[in-house]
């Protein structure tokens, strides 16, 4: 699984609730990524969303989310924090076993 480069490149045209829904497609994308276990994928979507975000941040800058778009946004939020608890559920047990196998060489450190 590779994001596309273009899925970074949002058009100046763009809305802000664009951005919210390009980070909402690669959060859903690194979720599918940690139900396979491919975490080099769920690492290169995760770069996207920080990508992503970064822009929209740039974006809200000088300008405004229209109050019709709170409530859209709001729900976005709302999946992109699920898929988030979602993954981190998923990444338990390979964060575990990252520790286990680095236990032993930090104590080899020391």
């Amino acid at each position: 699984m590779m994001f596309n480069q273009n899925e970074l490149k949002m058009k100046t045209t763009e809305r802000l609730i664009d951005y919210y829904k390009a980070i909402e497609d690669s959060s859903a994308k690194m979720l599918d990524a940690a139900r396979e276990q491919d975490w080099d994928s769920v690492v290169q979507f995760e770069g996207a969303c920080a990508v992503l975000i970064e822009q929209l941040r740039h974006k809200a800058r000088s300008e405004d989310l229209p109050a019709d778009h709170r409530l859209e946004k709001t729900r976005i939020m709302q999946r992109i924090l699920s898929n988030d608890a979602q993954i981190r559920y998923l990444a338990e047990p390979w964060l575990a076993h990252c520790d286990q196998m680095f236990e032993g060489q930090r104590q080899m450190l020391h």
